[in-house]
């Protein structure tokens, strides 16, 4: 399914509101640059106001059409004030970006060797944070004319990839509170596309594939496939899709993934 913004999408960009978490550095940072480079007014969201604005700034300087906010997803205060932030100074928002994400499990204990705090403080960034983040600026979204909301999730939540013995992520359980976590989030998209599907807000989830992140880092050596821009693209391309557009899909570029 082809996932590129139409002319029913672009040709309006420069009056939209984005609006992306996490966003001080890596896919975050690269998603709020190209939908700033695409005419979207986009506001950078970290949880340290002084990195969020250090990284406007730069992209400020850069010529693009980019703000910074205070936005902790796991501090519901946080979250009540970004939102009243936005309000105030936009009264709507067109596009969030649920991009903030922790992976923090030790690979050598396997699943039942996790930590029920580990458990815990993945799911209250990943998923819970994802979910509170998300009905605070419902309202927001509401009053877009085409409200969308983009997902951060990975293949490692897909269950029927883990399940198969083909698949190149079959072994891949060493960071289980994360993949499941990942898993929870495409639930969740699923659940929320179906209630707005009479909605003009559409709700998919994207895998950015296996980027050259600080996510990915062992030590001082870099892993990943794909740069950070490529990285990025899959969740731009969902945030600009037009009226004829998916919800409640699961893409990789314009790969539809197996849930």
């Amino acid at each position: 399914m082809n996932t590129s913004s139409n002319s029913a999408s672009s040709k309006s960009t420069s009056s939209k509101i984005a609006l992306v978490t996490g966003a001080t550095r890596g896919i975050g940072r690269e998603t709020v640059r190209q939908l700033a480079e695409a005419g979207v007014h986009t506001i950078l969201a970290g949880r340290n106001r002084e990195k969020a604005v250090e990284a406007t700034l730069d992209l400020q300087a850069q010529g693009l059409p980019v703000e910074a906010i205070a936005l902790d997803v796991t501090d519901p205060a946080s979250i009540a004030a970004a939102v009243k932030e936005v309000e105030q100074r936009h009264g709507k928002l067109d596009i969030l970006v649920n991009n903030a994400g922790i992976l923090v499990d030790d690979a050598t204990k396997g699943v039942s060797g996790q930590s029920l705090e580990t458990w815990r403080t993945t799911f209250d960034t990943n998923v819970f944070g994802l979910i509170e983040t998300t009905q605070a600026f419902l309202p927001l979204l509401r009053k877009s004319d085409a409200g969308r909301i983009v997902n951060v999730s990975s293949l490692l939540g897909s269950i029927s990839e883990h399940q198969n013995p083909a698949s190149f992520i079959y072994e891949f359980k060493g960071v289980p509170a994360y993949n499941v976590s990942k898993s929870a989030v495409n639930a969740w998209t699923v659940h929320l596309a179906h209630e707005l599907k009479d909605t003009g807000i559409k709700v998919n989830t994207i895998h950015p594939g296996y980027v050259q992140t600080d996510m990915n880092k062992s030590g001082d050596q870099q892993n990943g496939e794909l740069s950070v821009p490529e990285g990025a693209r899959t969740s731009v391309q969902l945030a600009l899709i037009g009226n004829d557009g998916p919800t409640g899909g699961y893409y990789y570029f314009d790969q539809v993934l197996p849930w």
